[in-house]
């Protein structure tokens, strides 16, 4: 399969102001985080891109798509706050029956390589001709901001997993009895990165669950359950960083990891040490 089109949610109460938050990118470039996850879908060779947003928030999203002067997007209004997997159906008409990649409004990603996390991950779906979505060894007091995975690692490969059930914020009590994954270390589970490509398939699954509940809100984790048991669904273990940035302090962090992989590295890291060695000074008593 070909992937030419990318979905990115930013309607969730929490995610509205986030992706409009300016940062200073690893050029030295202020961008929003909007921009940088654009700029990281177009790397990857996707070109027609589509945003999920609150109808009340169109106009401001778009000021800033317009500011940085980039084109190929496309604004979706959720016309209904029902849930993460509404969001998702309401850019059904953009995907129009093709896979695509999906990201999230309130996440970045930092890889330490420096490559495309975004494009790896394109390029594995394609091969693997299937939906896959990245995740990370997550320990046992993080999982509850999470969906959280039981998988079977692939034989002959290190990093890529079937994915048998899929579990939306679990307790670490759920998830030692439910989601424990062979060759983890002791408290770590396999989280989704926020990053992901999904067949159509995706989309039915949501469509028939929200036939099924018409007045409940509509979730993503119970249909990608019912993905992984009825179609090939992959899970490839990413080592890059995740920055959920609605987190205390993801953004200071996201902000910090940007600055600290680019061209000024050197100078950030001599700023932070000169910041804490006149603090520790300080605390001392020391003028």
């Amino acid at each position: 399969m070909k992937i030419k089109k990318a979905l990115i949610t930013a309607a969730g109460p929490s995610q509205r102001e986030l992706p409009l938050q300016t940062l200073i990118d690893k050029d030295r470039k202020k961008r929003t985080v909007l921009e940088i996850l654009v700029n990281e879908i177009q790397s990857a060779g996707i070109e027609e891109i589509g945003i999920v947003v609150q109808k009340a928030d169109v106009n401001r999203f778009e000021e800033v798509i317009e500011a940085s002067s980039i084109s190929g997007v496309q604004f979706i209004p959720q016309s209904e706050k029902k849930g993460y997997g509404h969001a998702l159906l309401s850019g059904a008409e953009f995907i129009n029956n093709q896979p695509f990649l999906h990201l999230v409004g309130d996440h970045l990603y930092v890889n330490r390589s420096g490559d495309n996390v975004t494009k790896q991950l394109v390029e594995m779906a394609e091969k693997q001709n299937c939906s896959i979505s990245t995740v990370q060894p997550t320990r046992e007091n993080a999982i509850g901001n999470y969906g959280t995975i039981k998988a079977e690692r692939i034989q002959g490969d290190t990093n890529i997993f079937q994915i048998k059930k899929v579990k939306e914020k679990p307790t670490p009590t759920y998830a030692e009895q439910n989601l424990m994954v062979s060759g983890l270390r002791a408290g770590y589970y396999l989280c989704f990165y926020g990053m992901h490509v999904f067949t159509p398939v995706l989309l039915e699954l949501l469509e028939k669950r929200a036939k099924e509940f018409p007045d409940e809100k509509l979730g993503l984790s119970e249909s990608l359950n019912d993905l992984a048991q009825k179609s090939k669904y992959l899970a490839i273990e990413q080592n890059n960083i995740r920055y959920d940035i609605g987190l205390d302090y993801g953004l200071l962090k996201a902000q910090l990891a940007l600055s600290l992989s680019g061209q000024d590295r050197d100078y950030l890291m001599s700023e932070l040490l000169q910041f804490f060695v006149e603090k520790d000074l300080k605390n001392k008593g020391v003028s």
